[in-house]
């Protein structure tokens, strides 16, 4: 197994072109994640409104579900390095299609500005964690959107599949529990994900085939 990790690596990182394409992928990401996001969370923070009713948060108690909602995130991110690691040909399409995602989704941030729910989870994490977990950025739930936009890109893997799947769920109801996102955002995140891992295919066809090749 090592030795096929060393020759995929060998492969790939002598290759200009891809390496260049795997360093470009992962810069735009950081771009998107340490910029635009924090200014589409610091505004949608600043402009939110009154909170609104919800069918389902109006009608369940809120739970304390922090530690689920902020290092399960953190887990989800280390799997997707994992993955990309052992399989450097997949850098590139994996980072673009979550830049995108960041992009899109700071997009609908800084066009909603509905307040957060009337009982929420409490955060004690630090400023730097609740201010990037815990704003007003509700619509649409970046953490059921991520792991699904996994999903449909491993979808030829069915454990991977699953595994995505199933993490994509376990946040909806998540942070559904914790009142952290209106019932709305969780709803809508497959939607607009699929469109999302649409367009990436589209965009990005020479990353796309890239990921697919066998090695």
């Amino acid at each position: 197994m090592l030795s096929k990790l060393y020759t995929r690596h060998k492969l790939h990182w002598p290759d200009v072109r891809l390496a260049v394409g795997s360093l470009f992928s992962f810069a735009i990401f950081l771009f998107a994640i340490f910029v635009i996001q924090p200014y589409a969370i610091d505004f949608a923070n600043e402009a939110a409104t009154s909170p609104v009713g919800d069918i389902i948060l109006s009608n369940t108690p809120v739970f304390d579900v922090g530690i689920f909602f902020v290092y399960g995130m953190f887990l989800l991110v280390l799997f997707i390095t994992v993955l990309c690691l052992s399989h450097p040909n997949r850098i590139a399409f994996v980072l673009h299609s979550l830049t995108l995602f960041v992009l899109i989704r700071s997009a609908f941030v800084s066009l909603t500005h509905v307040g957060a729910f009337t009982t929420q989870a409490a955060s004690d994490f630090g400023p730097a964690i609740t201010r990037m977990f815990f704003g007003a950025d509700h619509f649409f739930s970046g953490h059921t959107g991520a792991p699904f936009l996994m999903a449909l890109i491993f979808w030829q893997y069915p454990a991977l599949r699953y595994t995505f799947l199933g993490w994509s769920v376990f946040f909806g109801t998540i942070v559904l529990l914790g009142h952290l996102h209106y019932t709305i955002d969780v709803l809508a995140a497959f939607f607009i994900t699929y469109g999302i891992f649409h367009i990436a295919r589209w965009l990005l066809p020479r990353d796309w085939a890239l990921f697919n090749q066998k090695a």
